[in-house]
């Protein structure tokens, strides 16, 4: 079993990693073997080991390519909603039980406190997610919708906490009830919102203090 016969190169490491993604979530990562996904994905040790030069290369390569991005998902599909309102959307749907995607950051970021090869590119990987979410909170506070005086790389570091925290307390471990949880989500969005009515209102091009 090698290359699949009229499969380009790309299409094969998407297989790699889409079986990844699977595998991982349900064996865990000190469970999965190399030859567990390459047998998922159809394909020979070789094939694998031409794409990704490691199980720790693999499963932060497979994050990358299809762990959680709820939030840039529902940016995406309405760029114009306020950021407050989209962390609160986020923030509600964190206390469900995770998917596959949900449950291979968990495997990730255990693996990295064993493992100085997943540590390493996970380093990476949070630090992209962190520098993403400040640049979204800077957006925002030129916005006028966050306080101006709140560092955009703590927030975007609380979000990370709650985001990836969510995804190890699962609901069979604690529940909330929606309504709470949404009032508080909702309280704290609040919190963050410039205390200076005037510093909500963006100043326009050519306007000067």
């Amino acid at each position: 079993m090698g290359r699949i016969a009229g499969v380009t190169a790309a299409e094969t490491r998407e297989r790699l990693l889409r079986a990844a993604v699977d595998v991982f979530a349900r064996r865990g990562y000190d469970g999965t073997r190399v030859a567990d996904i390459a047998a998922a994905a159809g394909v020979s040790n070789g094939a694998l080991y031409a794409h990704f030069g490691s199980k720790a290369e693999l499963i932060v390569a497979a994050l990358r390519a299809h762990g959680p991005r709820l939030l840039a998902d529902m940016l995406a599909a309405d760029p114009d909603r306020p950021v407050a309102d989209l962390l609160v959307a986020v923030g509600r749907r964190l206390p469900r039980r995770p998917d596959a995607r949900g449950s291979l950051i968990v495997e990730a970021l255990v693996a990295a406190r064993r493992d100085q090869d997943v540590a390493r590119p996970m380093r990476d990987y949070v630090g992209e997610r962190a520098g993403w979410l400040a640049g979204l909170v800077r957006a925002a506070q030129d916005d006028g919708e966050i306080d101006p005086a709140l560092s955009p790389g703590a927030v975007a570091h609380l979000c990370l906490l709650l985001a990836m925290g969510s995804a190890l307390l699962t609901p069979d471990l604690h529940t909330v009830g929606d309504e709470e949880w949404s009032a508080l989500l909702t309280r704290l969005v609040a919190a963050i919102a410039p205390t200076d009515p005037a510093s909500r209102t963006p100043q326009k091009q050519g306007e000067h203090q």
